[in-house]
């Protein structure tokens, strides 16, 4: 069953030079994750944040920190970044050999687990760990950057993957979020909440208009 929409910003796009007062500041206008993209120059063509930024930024707000990381090899990171402060760590089942193994770890720091979708990865590829999983992340552009246009193709696999997750929730097992990810805006936040995903993650649509803005962009994600 569709949980309550979620709006998870991502500080991509926030100002680097002031991190922490961005933190505060949408934590202050209303939203429910602080979204983290972590990549590495190597999975991603990009290079962003590591674990010493995230313990940073943990003071600054007890909302949960949703860690999404863009790396490869990725399990030699995910204590390092469960240790600075992460409460869900989402990794790609490409960033490792073994992603049932890779779960297990990050249960075993103590975190929830995600799992993230490229544009070409199948939903057939969390189907036999949903049992692990407490998000599944579709990107809704290839990662790497922010201010990129949404796929319209990703819809159909959110649908896919909210039948699949109502149905493993209808046979007794826990609530998985389902997070998208990638060209988010008012327009197409209603077209992803219409499709079944309930936590939205947006940069620009967040972050755009300063923080006097943040609170009635959150507001608008949220479709109030």
């Amino acid at each position: 069953m569709q949980q309550p929409v979620r709006i998870a910003p991502s500080i991509l796009s926030a100002d680097f030079a002031r991190l922490g007062e961005e933190v505060r500041a949408i934590d202050a206008a209303g939203c429910d994750y602080v979204h983290i993209d972590v990549m590495d120059g190597h999975f991603v063509p990009n290079i962003t944040i590591g674990p010493q930024v995230v313990a940073a930024l943990r003071p600054h707000s007890a909302k949960p920190f949703d860690v999404h990381l863009m790396i490869a090899p990725v399990d030699p990171y995910v204590a390092a970044f469960a240790e600075a402060g992460a409460d869900i760590v989402t990794v790609h089942p490409e960033a490792g050999y073994h992603l049932h193994r890779t779960l297990q770890l990050v249960k075993a720091c103590g975190k929830k687990a995600g799992v993230s979708l490229n544009p070409a990865t199948p939903v057939s590829v969390v189907e036999p760990v949903l049992g692990e999983l407490d998000l599944v992340l579709v990107m809704s552009v290839n990662p790497g950057f922010g201010g990129q246009s949404f796929i319209p193709q990703s819809l159909e696999k959110i649908r896919a993957l909210r039948r699949m997750i109502d149905a493993h929730v209808a046979a007794g097992g826990r609530p998985i979020d389902l997070e998208v990810d990638g060209g988010i805006n008012r327009q197409t936040a209603v077209a992803a909440v219409q499709a079944g995903a309930d936590v939205l993650v947006a940069g620009t649509a967040t972050f755009q208009g300063g923080p006097a803005a943040y609170a009635d962009n959150i507001r608008a994600l949220r479709g109030g």
